[in-house]
C-alpha cells in the first residue's frame, strides 16, 4: 500500500503576541500567514511561514507544551545565521556549532521557552 504524507505543522505556545511577532517576524524573518481568534476576548492561534517551513503559535491552554522544540534545514546556515545577527536583536546571539554527528546547527529560544534549531549538513 503506498501512502502520502503531507508536510508537519508544529504548534509552540506563546503568552505574548508582541513579543512572538518580534521573535519570530522581526528576528528571525517568518511571515504572518494567518491569526484566528473566536472573539476579541479570545487566545490568538497564529500561522507563520518561512519559505517552505510553516509554524502555527496559539495562546490556547493545551495546544502546546512550552519547552518544545522544533528542527528546520536551511540550505545555507552561515548566510542565515550572518542576516539574522545583523538585525541586532537584544534577546538572542546564537552562534553556529559544527557537531561531532556530521550538522552544523543554530539554537535560539524564543521568548516562551521552546527551541528553535536550524541545521545543515557540514559536509555536501
Amino acid at each position: 500500500m503506498t501512502r502520502t504524507f503531507a508536510n508537519t505543522t508544529p504548534i509552540f505556545r506563546m503568552f505574548d503576541v508582541e513579543k512572538a511577532r518580534e521573535f519570530y517576524c522581526g528576528f528571525l524573518g517568518f511571515a504572518v500567514d494567518f491569526e484566528h481568534r473566536f472573539d476579541d476576548a479570545s487566545p490568538l492561534y497564529m500561522g507563520l511561514e518561512l519559505g517552505d517551513v510553516e509554524l502555527h503559535l496559539s495562546e490556547h491552554h493545551g495546544d502546546a507544551t512550552p519547552g518544545s522544540s522544533v528542527r528546520i534545514k536551511v540550505d545555507d546556515l552561515g548566510a542565515y545565521h550572518a542576516a539574522i545577527s545583523a538585525k541586532g536583536y537584544r534577546f538572542a546571539r546564537p552562534g553556529l556549532i559544527d557537531q561531532s554527528w556530521g550538522l552544523r546547527e543554530m539554537m535560539i529560544d524564543d521568548p516562551f521557552g521552546n527551541r528553535v534549531i536550524f541545521w545543515e549538513p557540514l559536509h555536501g
